[in-house]
């Protein structure tokens, strides 16, 4: 189960990468169990930057299919919108942010929120490229298959 966040500022939303990999995420990370969506948002924001987060409403429920490191996925995700405090760093190109979170090196930084944008920084899940510049007003569900990860 996977839980991730968009925020939006000064017309870019912000992403994050573990260095080692190619692609970018919007940021966010695992439930744990007995843990409510909106919670484990909340928890990985403040465990990855260090602010509290508000988490405004639910866009998109997905079940994602995809093949990363040898294996087949099938992950379960909720994608909402959420707010930031403008404390956090603002730049339009450069890295605004790194942490190690357990074995994984993260980056951080904000890209243009356009279609264009996304689909060059090839951010999964990828539907939501097509998407960011008209967010759902009501939540939706989506069955998706992103593909083979390993070659991205």
């Amino acid at each position: 189960m996977r839980i991730a966040g968009l925020a939006f500022r000064n017309g870019h939303v912000l992403v994050h990468r573990a260095v080692h990999e190619k692609f970018w995420t919007f940021p966010g990370g695992r439930a744990e169990v007995g843990e409510p969506s909106e919670t484990t948002l909340k928890r990985e924001m403040m465990e990855e930057l260090g602010l509290e987060a508000t988490v405004d409403r639910l866009l998109w429920s997905v079940e994602s299919f995809f093949h990363y490191e040898g294996r087949d996925w099938h992950e379960l995700g909720m994608y909402y919108l959420m707010q930031l405090p403008d404390t956090l760093a603002f730049h339009e190109s450069e890295i605004i942010h790194r942490i190690q979170d357990g074995k994984n090196a993260l980056e951080f930084k904000w890209a243009r929120a356009t279609k264009e944008a996304l689909t060059a920084l090839d951010i999964p899940p990828y539907f939501i490229a097509d998407e960011i510049e008209n967010l759902p007003q009501t939540s939706r569900h989506l069955v998706w298959n992103d593909g083979n990860l390993d070659d991205k």
